[in-house]
């Protein structure tokens, strides 16, 4: 696997690829701008030390020359501010495509503090950098086109100013390195800040719970961190300010050896040491401009080493996940069968190794199932296989006798309505929801007595912020809605308080069940098995127990 920040720069030359016309065009216009600003600054030392002053045809070319700068800078930022924007798009629909096909495993064990960061702190980075390409442009044309016109004045001192170039170039290479180093470590630190940010917005009870805790989230984790950062980037950026500043004064350096070699000379030209002057005052804020530029580069360098290991990581999408919103027709669900299914997650550093199976299960239309066990005893992932977000590594799932093969698979989820332990609420409806008449919906919702608080219009609820047994009933809602032949609940009564979590158990599973649906529960409530048709109880990942309950 290759070093994602290696082929940093050319990854970022390759985002420009698809929009290589406009870049192209831009940075011509840019060039011809700055040739333009250049041939200026030759006609304005011309004009100063010409006998025939400001005649028609210096005014004429100097107009002109200005309109050509001015059309061509506006052209130039034109397109580029559209490139620019192009990317920022195409880097967010890339990234979360990926992201969206990637499969469940990868994306479980890529952490959202490490992933938010990249979807906006670092497309932003990459985007400043995709800006910066034409005033780069401008800035390269101006500085060579000066030192062309150095060259024709005066070949001495236009070797005298290329040794100043090569030696502020090597203190800025020197610079760019270091720099580079400590902006890599400041980002490293911003992912650690996002993941206390996340702390503090998921553990806010807790936190004000438990005051050392906070004390010590808030004082050692969150301002330090942040303080660290703060350090290293003014660091960092000191450095290019001193490359900056020595470059500065090689200058004018520069300028008083000019100014000696002309005291020195016995036949001084007005004309050479006038323009020499001129021409290196203003090259000066081009070339400052340039190496301005460098700490944005090298900020985006790191941002798309962040970018590519993200890309790297999520570059095999899963195999046959549809990205359209077609809906193939669903087969009635008699059966679905685990046949020697087995499985085992990547390794957790510092935990032992865990492995399911093999299972055998077998669930008939219209059964109620309970899977109970232990914390850890392989619930979730026994589900996670039967909804094929995780394939089997051995075995095979087998719907109405028939097995799920992997271009199959999307289609095979769409059987199936799950309300997770860690579930999302989306506050719209799926597709097929919005046909329900507005009654179901209603009808539902005073079921699960929340329609005092929410209502549907446009296929939207009117809120998700409730308590946590509100959002569950919610979810159930939709469910409901979804109408699919087979519904999952992954703990669905433990937020539930023990009247409605009655309910949901002896009035509300039973009614699924004479709607023709199939139920799969993951339970701890004993007192309930009894509704179940069967009872599948694991130990340590393997089925120790299976019977139907009386």
């Amino acid at each position: 696997m290759t070093d994602p920040k290696r082929g940093a720069f050319k990854g970022l030359l390759a985002l420009l690829r698809p929009f290589r016309t406009i870049v192209t065009v831009s940075v011509a216009l840019g060039m011809v701008g700055g040739l333009a600003i250049t041939l200026l600054l030759a006609t304005i030392n011309n004009a100063l030390h010409s006998a025939a002053g400001m005649t028609q045809g210096v005014v004429l070319t100097f107009a002109a020359l200005c309109v050509v700068a001015l059309l061509s800078s506006i052209i130039s930022d034109i397109g580029t501010n559209y490139v620019g924007q192009r990317i920022i798009a195409a880097l967010r629909k890339d990234l979360g495509e990926k992201v969206l096909s990637a499969p469940i495993g990868q994306i479980e064990r890529y952490r959202s503090h490490r992933l938010i960061p990249v979807l906006t702190h670092d497309v932003d980075t990459i985007s400043d950098f995709s800006f910066a390409f034409t005033p780069l442009a401008i800035a390269a044309t101006v500085t060579l086109g000066c030192l062309g016109y150095l060259a024709y004045l005066s070949v001495p001192m236009f070797l005298m100013m290329v040794v100043a170039i090569i030696i502020g170039s090597a203190v800025q290479f020197i610079a760019g390195g270091k720099g580079i180093q400590g902006f890599d470590l400041a980002r490293s630190h911003e992912d650690e800040l996002q993941r206390y940010y996340n702390a503090i917005a998921s553990g806010a009870k807790e936190l004000r719970m438990h005051r050392p805790r906070r004390f010590r989230m808030n004082t050692h984790r969150i301002q330090e961190t942040a303080d660290r950062i703060s350090d290293i980037q003014v660091r960092s950026v000191n450095i290019y300010i001193l490359a900056k500043t020595f470059g500065s004064m090689l200058f004018f350096v520069v300028i008083g050896l000019a100014l000696a070699m002309q005291a020195y000379n016995p036949n001084p030209d007005p004309t050479v040491i006038t323009g020499f002057v001129l021409v290196l005052l203003y090259m000066k804020g081009p070339l400052e401009h340039l190496l301005g530029y460098l700490p944005v580069v090298g900020k985006a360098k790191i941002a798309f080493g962040r970018i590519s290991e993200l890309s790297e990581r999520f570059s095999s999408p899963e195999p046959h996940l549809l990205m359209d919103d077609s809906e193939a027709p669903k087969p009635v669900v008699n059966s679905l069968e685990l046949r020697d299914v087995s499985y085992s997650p990547p390794a957790v550093e510092g935990s032992e190794p865990f492995h399911l199976g093999p299972i055998n299960l077998s669930i008939q239309q219209g059964d109620i199932v309970f899977i109970v066990g232990e914390n850890g005893s392989g619930k979730t992932t026994l589900i996670k296989l039967l909804l094929g977000l995780y394939p089997p590594q051995a075995g095979e799932i087998r719907l109405n006798g028939e097995a799920v093969t992997d271009p199959e698979r999307d289609d095979y989820r769409q059987l199936f309505t799950t309300v997770f332990s860690d579930y999302y609420l989306f506050d719209d409806l799926v597709q097929g929801s919005a046909t329900q008449s507005l009654d179901s919906a209603t009808k539902y919702l005073e079921r699960l007595e929340i329609a005092h608080k929410v209502s549907v219009k446009d296929g939207v609820f009117s809120t998700t912020d409730l308590s946590t047994g509100q959002r569950k009933r919610l979810a159930l809602v939709n469910a409901w809605l979804e109408e699919r032949p087979v519904l999952v609940f992954d703990e669905w009564a433990a937020d539930q308080d023990p009247a409605f979590r009655r309910i949901f158990y002896t009035e509300l599973l039973p009614d699924l069940k004479r709607l023709g649906k199939t139920i799969i529960v993951i339970s701890h409530d004993d007192r309930y098995f009894d509704i179940a048709d069967q009872l599948v109880r694991l130990r340590a990942g393997q089925v120790v127990h299976e019977m139907e309950p009386a």
